[in-house]
């Protein structure tokens, strides 16, 4: 092994692997800032090139780009607040916040460093994991990653400061959402109401970008101000490094996580990057322990650490059992076949300078996109403090054209719409987002382990295995304990209202909530009645999840109400006029996105972007003339490059269609 490992890194001597790997990265680099591709998306466009590659420059080009996605897939994420990919979406907490406060750069050193790190971990991790991933892997059953899989969507739930019981609502109603098209247990289709777009579900980059992409969108475009409150982002590079190296032992454990989550196949990095989170707030130590979600750092650097350091951990069941331990390795196992390397134990013997050519990439590449990073972040970083409807012009077109690749569909647009306004409902009612997300995401495999743990194992028998015990307690203790330590004390019910008022974070008026939480309990309850007329084996988890939705609905309902009558006592009432100038500035932005969706469907994407965006720079962002003549011109070109060079794809108008 030490041979071939050598033998390996001497292959980099040669100037065009070098060369290759650089291309990978660079092109990850971009992909990555681009919201909605990642990591999938930039093995995709590097992929037709393996052809005419031999097997150690192809391997170096992918890893490349795969090594760097979640290095700057935080730039949108730290200074837009909109997340690079669904995983980058845990840094929305933190490292945004930190850039709200004038500490981008700050921010952005955290993220880059500590990614560059957990990617150097991930990769030792992986290296000294193959002789012994085989046994970890096999002693696995489907009872032990369906806990696992429980504990990471409840976690998050856990994770939403006041508003658990809300995040564990988002979190079914992200299961829901996932269960549409068709059944993995069964050959039915699940809410499709007759749809032919819905039989093939809803994808995971329209979702992601809807429900926080677009919704930031809706926000921000409203208030028409920079994302940023200050003028400056801080001379905070050094300073993030400080941090880095203070927390050292979070950029460990943020790592080791990640390389525990990328072995599980299917699970990701979204579900790492929070479970990363959640463990770095559950050892937080000091009178700052209760600072997370304010802006604190180390709720940037695990998370981030994290991220990286999961794709190393999904190389492991990807090349010793041929099982994508990540969507973009499903894309590495076909260039691999393609050279007629077989992934599975005999790689070990057989291909092993393959293996250790993919970790020496990983390696290199990890430190070379955290540099290329450093010097392209502060241009970026600048980002944060333009009008936002300036950004708005050009982050329109880019969402939707990210959200259209996958499906390839127009109907997506009305999708990530509808979300847009679903995100928006859930960040301005105090219903987070992120479990949502983390729910959707997992929702297949948590479907899949559930109906094999529940047809082959009694429910005494897989319940009580020493694993699963250990995670149930993980779910049951802390809930136990803050359930008794409410029941001993008294909630003080008032003052969580009046400070709700005070803060001044919602115009929203009250009797509101309990609006949206009711409509929730409808959805839930529809849900459950359509249940009933599915097959055992398609209805069994949608029957659970909306069941145990409904219920939490419910509950959370009474408590709405309780609280809007609290503050009717007190005379707690929100400003109406900002409320209403609140709903009349949203409802422009609505329509600015709908006039894009119809051009779009008219025009073309881009005949109909030409269109769009002078006419919202001049109205909207009250741009200068030589800004409304040139912005456009640029945005078409780079939509132009993508698709002459990318190959991505640009929707075409019905004019077109017809001709």
């Amino acid at each position: 092994m030490v041979d071939a490992a050598f033998s390996a890194l001497g292959s980099f001597l040669d100037p065009s692997m070098l060369l290759f790997l650089l291309i990978g990265v660079i092109a990850g680099l971009v992909i990555g800032v681009i919201p909605g591709l990642g990591g999938t998306g930039a093995v995709a466009v590097l992929l037709p090139f393996v052809f005419v590659l031999e097997p150690a420059p192809a391997m170096a080009l992918i890893i490349g780009a795969v090594a760097v996605v979640h290095t700057s897939d935080t730039v949108t994420s730290v200074l837009i607040g909109i997340p690079g990919s669904a995983s980058a979406s845990v840094l929305l907490l933190d490292a945004h916040q930190m850039a709200r406060k004038g500490q981008g750069a700050r921010a952005l050193s955290i993220a880059f460093l500590s990614s560059m790190v957990g990617g150097l971990i991930g990769i030792v991790a992986l290296t000294l994991a193959i002789p012994i991933a085989r046994p970890l892997v096999l002693s696995l059953g489907s009872p032990e990653i369906f806990m696992l899989t429980v504990l990471g969507i409840a976690l998050t739930a856990m994770l939403s400061k006041g508003h658990v019981l809300k995040g564990l609502i988002a979190g079914l109603f992200g299961l829901l959402l996932a269960q549409v098209g068709g059944a993995p247990t069964s050959p039915e289709y699940r809410y499709t109401f007759d749809t032919l777009f819905l039989t093939e579900g809803l994808g995971l980059v329209a979702v992601a970008l809807g429900i926080f992409g677009v919704a930031e969108v809706i926000s921000l475009v409203a208030r028409r101000q920079a994302v940023s409150s200050v003028e400056s982002i801080g001379s905070g590079w050094a300073a993030g490094a400080r941090d880095v190296l203070t927390h050292w032992v979070h950029v460990v454990r943020g790592s080791l996580v990640g390389v525990m989550v990328g072995i599980l196949p299917g699970v990701g990095a979204t579900a790492g990057s929070w479970m990363a989170y959640g463990q770095a707030q559950a050892t937080a130590r000091g009178k700052n322990k209760n600072t997370f979600g304010t802006g604190d750092p180390r709720g940037v650097i695990a998370p981030s650490a994290a991220g990286n350091s999961v794709e190393a951990g999904a190389l492991i069941p990807t090349l010793l059992f041929g099982i994508p331990g990540a969507a973009p390795f499903a894309l590495l196992l076909g260039a691999l076949l393609i050279f007629g390397i077989e992934p599975g134990p005999r790689i070990l013997t057989n291909n092993l300078d393959i293996v250790y050519v993919i970790v020496w990439s990983f390696a290199i590449a990890s430190v070379a996109g955290a540099l290329f990073c450093f010097l392209l972040a502060k241009p970026l970083a600048k980002l944060s403090f333009i009008r936002f409807p300036l950004l708005a012009a050009a982050i329109i077109p880019i969402l939707f054209m990210s959200g259209f690749q996958e499906p390839l569909e127009l109907q997506v647009f009305w999708v990530m719409l509808a979300l847009g306004i679903v995100g928006w409902i859930m960040k301005t009612f105090d219903v987070p987002r992120a479990p949502f997300l983390i729910g959707f995401v997992l929702a297949l495999p948590l479907e899949r382990y559930y109906f094999l743990t529940a047809n082959l194992y009694d429910f005494g028998e897989w319940v009580t295995r020493p694993a699963v015990m250990v995670m149930i307690a993980i779910l049951v203790v802390p809930a136990a304990v803050n359930l008794i330590q409410k029941l001993r004390g008294k909630v003080d019910v008032e003052g969580m209202v009046r400070e709700g008022a005070e803060s001044g974070e919602s115009v929203a008026p009250t009797v509101w909530y309990p609006v949206v939480t009711a409509a929730f309990l409808v959805v839930f309850v529809v849900g459950f009645v359509m249940a009933q007329s599915f097959s055992e084996a398609a209805g069994m988890f949608p029957k659970l999840a909306t069941g145990i939705g409904a219920i939490l609905s419910a509950v959370a309902l009474v408590i709405d109400i309780r609280n809007h009558r609290v503050a009717r006592r007190l005379d707690v009432r929100p400003d109406r006029l900002a409320w209403r100038e609140t709903l009349r500035t949203v409802g422009l932005s609505l329509l600015w996105i709908l006039g894009y969706i119809v051009i779009v469907y008219v025009f073309g994407m881009l005949v109909g972007t030409v269109l769009f965006v002078p006419v919202f720079l001049w109205l909207v962002a009250k741009a200068r003339i030589r800004t409304i003549i040139v912005y456009p011109l640029v945005v078409l070109g780079f939509l132009l490059v993508l698709q002459e060079y990318a190959q991505i794809v640009m929707p075409i108008g019905y004019i077109y269609l017809g001709i």
